[in-house]
């Protein structure tokens, strides 16, 4: 067999399994889904400060999986300590927010497949020289901790870093991760935690103002939420695979983690 023929016949082969994965994917009828977010966590969702519009990585990945499966996406909008119950009681049929993967949460929902895996790192501002590691910042009782109730950097600065106290007065909580960024660019915390794909964004965009240092504190996955039983687990499960073999995933996580500049 000639390179010119064993070429075609790979190419035939390609199309052919795209073919098949193609109709694996269901059809959802332009049913309507009910999307709830926070709008709160850059560069996965965040309002837009040039447009003032709701953007990123996450409304990307489910515009596409809204075409990949023919389905209608209406957004609502809740805090992040109501959307875990909010999702629980169907008020809402999925939420995405950056929301970890853990097994007591799938006690009240149910989680898709992993749409991304990120470590948690310390984040601080750019001339920060006191500390690098964990176990420096929980030795200076000065240090301050940023974070968002109920979330897992939240629970990783009171068991990884400080000392397993939920209740620990260097934990200053914040509404918003973006309200805690804020407060470390301010001089008001000394560090926040941060996923390794919003950090790095945050990085880039900060012009020097901000750098993570030390080694991942923990691994995680994000997945989108469910109410417990439904339906659509199991076609955007389908999707996330479809958008994770044709590389649509990549160029979101490239436009947004690479690329955006606000």
């Amino acid at each position: 067999m000639t390179i010119r023929t064993a070429a075609f016949a790979l190419a035939a082969l390609l199309t052919a399994t795209a073919g098949s994965v193609a109709q694996d994917v269901p059809d959802l009828a332009g049913r309507t889904v009910v999307v709830v977010t926070e709008n709160a966590y850059f560069p996965l969702q965040f309002v837009d400060p040039k447009t003032q519009q709701p953007v990123g990585w996450e409304y990307d990945a489910m515009d596409a999986l809204s075409k990949k499966l023919n389905f209608k996406v209406e957004y609502q909008n809740t805090s992040w300590d109501a959307m875990i119950q909010a999702v629980s009681d169907k008020q809402y049929d999925m939420g995405m927010t950056g929301i970890t993967i853990k097994e007591e949460r799938k006690e009240k929902v149910d989680f898709s497949d992993p749409y991304m895996r990120s470590e948690i790192f310390m984040l601080v501002r750019g001339d920060e020289r006191r500390f690098a590691d964990p176990k420096a910042f929980a030795g200076d009782e000065k240090l301050l901790v940023g974070a968002q109730a109920g979330t897992s950097p939240f629970y990783v600065a009171v068991y990884n870093v400080l000392d397993g106290n939920e209740q620990n007065p260097r934990i200053k909580l914040f509404e918003t991760f973006a309200a805690s960024v804020a407060a470390l660019q301010a001089g008001d915390v000394d560090l926040v935690l941060t996923d390794s794909a919003g950090g790095e964004a945050l990085v880039k965009q900060s012009g020097g103002k901000l750098k993570m240092v030390g080694e991942p504190l923990q691994a995680e996955d994000f997945g989108f939420i469910f109410p417990k039983g439904s339906d659509l687990v199991a076609p955007i499960n389908a999707g996330i695979a479809a958008l994770k073999a044709d590389g649509t995933f990549d160029a979101i996580t490239k436009k947004w983690f690479v690329d955006y500049t606000p």
